[in-house]
C-alpha cells in the first residue's frame, strides 16, 4: 500500500546480492516492498549473476558495477548516483571475501597477500566505499548498515576471515565518530548463520549450522533471512534515528549463552 512503508520514498544502495539467497537480495526485496528505490550493485563476472537475481525482484532494479577494490568504479557510482537521485538514504555493505587459504583452519600459513586480499575486500571496502558516498548520505542524514558475522570470538574454520570481521566492526565504529556529525549512523548487524553461496564457500559450515541449533534460545533456521532482513532495514530506516556505532545481533540469542 503506498505511503504505508517505514522506508516509503528513500532511495538505497545495495551492495552483496549475487543469489535470490543471499542476504542482502531479501533487504532489497523488503525495501520495495517497503516503499525504497533501490539500486544494487555487482563486480567482475559475478555482475551477471546480480543482474539475473535483480529481475527476481518485485521491481527489478539497476545493477551498477562496482569493484570495491578499484577507486574509479567507486567514483562511478557515486557520480551516478548523484545524477539519479541527487541523495542517498541507506547504503547496505553485505561484502566479503577471503581466499581459500585463508579459511578452513589454515590460519598459521596463509600468506599475507591473501590476508591483504581479505582485509581489503571484507573490511576496509566499508570506510573506501562508504567515503566517497558521505556526501550524498549528508544530504538525506543517511544510513549505512553493515553484515558482519560476531568477531567477539574465535571461530573454528573462520580464520583470517574473523580477524577480517573485527577490524570491520572496529571500522564501523570509526565511521560512526566521523560521520555523525554529518547526521551519517552507520551500525552493524551481526546475523546468525544463513545458508548463503558465501557461507558454503567455507570449509566446515555445518559445524556453525550444528551449534546454532542445539544453542539459540530462539531457535534458528538457517534457510530463513527474513529476520536479519526486517532487522538490516529498520536500522536503514528512520526509526533508529538516534542509534551509530551499534552491533545489533540478530542470532536467536546465541551471542548471549554460555559454553
Amino acid at each position: 500500500m503506498a505511503g504505508s512503508g517505514i522506508v516509503e520514498g528513500k532511495k538505497f544502495l545495495i551492495t552483496g546480492v549475487l543469489t535470490d539467497a543471499s542476504l542482502a537480495f531479501n533487504v532489497a526485496r523488503l525495501a520495495q516492498e517497503q516503499g525504497a528505490e533501490v539500486v544494487l550493485t555487482g563486480a567482475g563476472r559475478g555482475i551477471r549473476l546480480t543482474e539475473r537475481a535483480a529481475r527476481r525482484l518485485p521491481d527489478p532494479p539497476d545493477v551498477l558495477p562496482c569493484d570495491v577494490t578499484l577507486p574509479d568504479e567507486i567514483e562511478a557510482v557515486r557520480a551516478d548516483l548523484e545524477q539519479r537521485w541527487g541523495r542517498l538514504d541507506g547504503l547496505l555493505h553485505a561484502i566479503g571475501f577471503a581466499p581459500a587459504s585463508c579459511l578452513g583452519g589454515n590460519f598459521l600459513h596463509a600468506p599475507w597477500e591473501d590476508v591483504a586480499t581479505a582485509l581489503n575486500i571484507s573490511a576496509y571496502s566499508l570506510a573506501s566505499l562508504t567515503s566517497p558516498m558521505a556526501p550524498l548520505l549528508a544530504e538525506a542524514k543517511g544510513s549505512v548498515v553493515g553484515l558482519t558475522f560476531d568477531a567477539s570470538v574465535a571461530w573454528p574454520v573462520y580464520d583470517w576471515m574473523g580477524v577480517a570481521k573485527a577490524a570491520f566492526e572496529s571500522a564501523a565504529r570509526y565511521l560512526a565518530k566521523s560521520l555523525g556529525p554529518q547526521g551519517i549512523r552507520v551500525n552493524l548487524i551481526s546475523a546468525g548463520p544463513i545458508r548463503t553461496m558465501a557461507a558454503k564457500s567455507i570449509p566446515g559450515f555445518a559445524e556453525f549450522e550444528d551449534a546454532w541449533t542445539q544453542r539459540a534460545p530462539l531457535g534458528w533456521d538457517i534457510t530463513d533471512s527474513e529476520a536479519v532482513a526486517r532487522s538490516t532495514l529498520a536500522l536503514m530506516s528512520d526509526w533508529f534515528g538516534g542509534t551509530t556505532g551499534e552491533i545489533v545481533h540478530v542470532d536467536g540469542g546465541y551471542h548471549a549463552m554460555g559454553a
